[in-house]
């Protein structure tokens, strides 16, 4: 759909700097947005859904408010680094399997199982469902 998007604002700018900013910028915006408003509506996107997992505002009872998983998934505005000519998706895609890797290690070797992500959104914590 962002493709799809893309390719639009690129044929009604006509400018190739613009819709790749235009892009990055949507692309961003509904990767955050998605997870965002799953987070904080449902407690689970339908990837967490699958795999039986659960998103748990600080009180550990309740879904995180929009603030708390907008922080929680700022990651997901690494989208944005597309902006760079260039090298910007080169950026993006490193950035995004750094920030994997580094949240990966990150709940490995916390005892709560938690990733800065986590702590960055006053504590929210995934937990095993079912």
């Amino acid at each position: 759909m962002v493709s799809v998007i893309s390719v639009i604002l690129g044929i009604l700018s006509n400018s190739w700097f613009l819709s790749t900013f235009l892009s990055a910028v949507v692309d961003a915006v509904l990767f955050l947005g998605y997870f965002a408003y799953m987070e904080s509506s449902q407690g689970q996107t339908i990837g967490k859904q699958v795999m039986k997992l659960r998103v748990y505002g600080p009180d550990r009872a309740s879904n995180p408010t929009l603030e708390q998983a907008i922080r929680r998934n700022i990651y997901a505005g690494l989208a944005i680094l597309n902006i760079v000519p260039i090298l910007g998706p080169v950026i993006s895609v490193l950035a995004a399997i750094a920030a994997a890797v580094l949240t990966a290690v990150g709940i490995n070797s916390d005892p709560q199982r938690q990733h800065w992500f986590d702590k960055f959104a006053g504590g929210t914590q995934v937990i095993k469902v079912g």
